[in-house]
């Protein structure tokens, strides 16, 4: 098989200033993003005298500014049961939330979608006004009690369980980047709505599926407020508020009174509240940074490439 020889376009001189312009741009938005995010981690594995002598600038160190990594900040967090116990709690309902909320997306985008259903406009509208038009924080806590979900999980499973904005997006997915004689073509040939759902909308909407579940996964692992109103028993804390009690231990390191300990007993405990502040940002951000690189690959790609032709 021939090699295709790679064909050299010559660019001008205003299409090299513009490019080069473009570059630079981009690294700096790089470097403007991905410092801070260094920066924490690297802060986070400095041990605790270095990091109160402000000698941590891009990797961690030592007090002598040699390379150096040092895990007490995250040893202090770790030794906190309810860590784990909090961790598994916020993977299970993150799983969860975004197995029902996809779902439910799905059951009520589809039909939506459709020119034959009728009444679509009337049920769009009210999707659209539940959005615009709430009870309140205490007739739904009411609700709530009044149904036994107060301090049982599917009190934070299904108070997210629907998202309409998430509905409203997949639908004009469905309209406008599906064509409807795909749906047509399929019914003819003895297809039923399952089969259209399953074999033709959902292949041809995965970006826009794959942007939702990442919105759903974020949405729900830094979700603790419902959780703080409707959880008692610390069994079922999510990762949130488990680390809200040991950054407050933390907090107390840092306050103690001045007649117990001295200057330099205080900037100890003070750089050691730093030192957990960042290693609590570290576990907290580390599994929805990498729930963004796993869902990412499929944000790229022509998503009809191929389904319609002529």
């Amino acid at each position: 098989m021939a090699k295709i020889k790679n064909i050299k376009i010559n660019e001008s001189a205003g299409d090299k200033i513009l490019n080069t312009i473009t570059n630079i741009i981009l690294v700096l938005l790089i470097l403007i993003v991905g410092y801070p995010i260094l920066y924490v981690i690297s802060c986070s594995f400095t041990k605790t005298d270095a990091l109160s002598a402000g000698m941590v600038v891009l990797w961690p160190v030592d007090v002598n500014g040699n390379f150096a990594i040092s895990l007490e900040a995250y040893e202090f967090v770790l030794q906190y049961k309810a860590v784990w116990t909090g961790f598994r709690m916020s993977v299970f309902y993150t799983v969860c939330d975004v197995f029902l909320q996809m779902t439910m997306t799905i059951l009520v985008a589809y039909p939506l979608s459709r020119r034959s259903f009728q009444g679509r406009s009337i049920y769009t509208m009210i999707f659209y006004m539940s959005t615009r038009v709430s009870a309140g924080l205490i007739p739904g806590f009411i609700l709530k009690c009044d149904l036994g979900l107060f301090d049982n999980i599917w009190a934070v499973l299904i108070s997210g369980s629907v998202s309409v904005s998430h509905i409203l997006i997949l639908r004009t997915c469905f309209q406008t980047a599906i064509p409807g004689e795909l749906f047509d073509s399929a019914m003819i040939d003895g297809a039923n709505h399952f089969t259209c759902v399953t074999k033709i909308a959902l292949p041809l909407a995965k970006a826009t599926l794959s942007v939702l579940i990442l919105y759903c996964i974020v949405g729900q692992w830094n979700e603790y407020f419902t959780s703080m109103l409707y959880l008692r028993d610390q069994k079922l804390y999510p990762l949130q508020l488990v680390l809200r009690p040991i950054m407050q231990a933390a907090t107390a390191m840092g306050q103690m009174d001045t007649a117990e300990m001295n200057a330099a007993a205080r900037e100890q405990a003070n750089s050691g509240l730093e030192n957990v502040r960042y290693a609590l940002i570290v576990i907290s951000s580390a599994p929805v940074i990498a729930a963004y690189f796993v869902v990412q690959k499929y944000f790229k790609g022509g998503v009809m490439l191929g389904s319609v032709k002529g």
